[in-house]
């Protein structure tokens, strides 16, 4: 999750607490919204399990994005 932390506060100038605030909020936001199994998914990605977290993919948090839509149908 820190990597994801650190990409918000890059990308927006926000300090890296309100970005961990930031990050947070979303992912509490997508986990409410997914079904179980892939709101566990999304723990273990952020976290760093499952998958090699967001440090073993290619294109870091932008793919994580994009293959959350493809595993709702939206891409």
């Amino acid at each position: 999750m820190d990597e994801l932390v650190k990409l918000v506060a890059q990308r927006t100038g926000l300090g890296e607490d309100k970005a961990m605030t930031a990050v947070q909020t979303v992912l509490g936001f997508l986990k409410e919204r997914l079904p179980a199994p892939m709101a566990s998914q999304l723990d273990g990605l952020v976290a760093g399990g499952a998958g090699g977290g967001l440090g073993g993919m290619t294109g870091g948090a932008g793919d994580m994005m994009k293959g959350l839509g493809g595993m709702t149908g939206r891409e």
